[in-house]
């Protein structure tokens, strides 16, 4: 008996691989620098004035006092509605004409379509900052200037998004769409009801990409914008150290109230981001 449990009972012991020990211990160093500005950032929040340059990631009297007046801040809950407006409505319109555009590059055969996508292509070796100059003579002279679609109309359509959805487009199966054609369909309704579902994970990245891009984004909502009512949040933020003479306390809370919607949205919405990633690296 004795002998029968313990030769059932004896397992082989796992093998350890060199390998893998070093792979987990550079991701854990990793994650740790990664996270470490995050802790740090919400633990200033935490502080006033006087123990901001006190390095102890726990606050010794933690308070939510910052809190309070960050969010009774007009300017701030202004700048916050400026920023999901800004990030929302870009983002629809990238989902809608960047899947409309990679459609029709995928299933239509016309002549000069490869021109045209290689055109598209050609503008992401453009760096962003010599495009600025192009974006502000444009926005003044139609009088966009310190306006919403002066901040947007830049990232409306997006060429990154046309050639993702272009990718996955032309993996959907022609025999579908000829089916529905046959049915009577007309093109924009095959496209909207029987191509788009097909391609749900291009689309969730997609949106989730431009989404946490625009929500970011600094440096052209600083250029086009002069009045505080219609400065993003990261713009107002910046504006906010100037006046208040780098308060350093605000300016964490106001940071780690606007990291919330992006943590959310990765949080509840990471299995999209990783599969899209990967189908897209599959389709290139």
């Amino acid at each position: 008996m004795t002998q029968a449990a313990s030769s059932h009972g004896s397992l082989p012991m796992p093998r350890i691989r060199p390998g893998r020990i070093v792979a987990w211990t550079l991701l854990f160093i990793g994650g740790v620098i990664m996270v470490t500005p995050l802790l740090f950032m919400l633990s200033t929040s935490l502080k006033d004035a006087s123990q901001v340059y006190d390095l102890r990631v726990i606050p010794a009297a933690p308070t939510l006092d910052n809190y309070i007046e960050i969010l009774g801040d007009g300017r701030f809950t202004r700048w916050f509605v400026n920023s999901m407006v800004v990030a929302v409505l870009v983002t629809l319109s990238n989902v809608f004409f960047d899947s409309l555009v990679g459609y029709t590059l995928a299933k239509f055969r016309f002549r000069g379509r490869y021109i045209v996508f290689i055109a598209i292509l050609s503008t992401l070796m453009i760096p962003t900052e010599m495009l600025v100059l192009p974006w502000y003579l444009m926005a003044s002279q139609f009088g966009w200037l310190d306006s919403y679609w002066g901040i947007m109309f830049p990232g409306m359509m997006t060429a990154f998004g046309t050639f993702l959805m272009k990718q996955f487009f032309e993996g959907v199966p022609d025999d579908f769409l000829e089916a529905a054609r046959i049915d009577g369909l007309n093109e924009f309704t095959i496209w909207w009801k029987i191509a788009m579902p097909l391609v749900t994970p291009a689309l969730s990245a997609l949106a989730i990409f431009t989404f946490l891009g625009n929500w970011t984004a600094f440096f052209w909502p600083l250029i086009v914008t002069t009045s505080a009512e219609l400065y993003t949040l990261p713009v107002g933020l910046s504006s906010f150290a100037v006046e208040q003479s780098i308060q350093w306390e605000k300016i964490m809370t106001g940071a780690s109230i606007a990291t919330l919607p992006t943590l959310i949205i990765f949080l509840f919405l990471q299995r999209y981001i990783v599969r899209g990633v990967m189908l897209a690296g599959l389709k290139g």
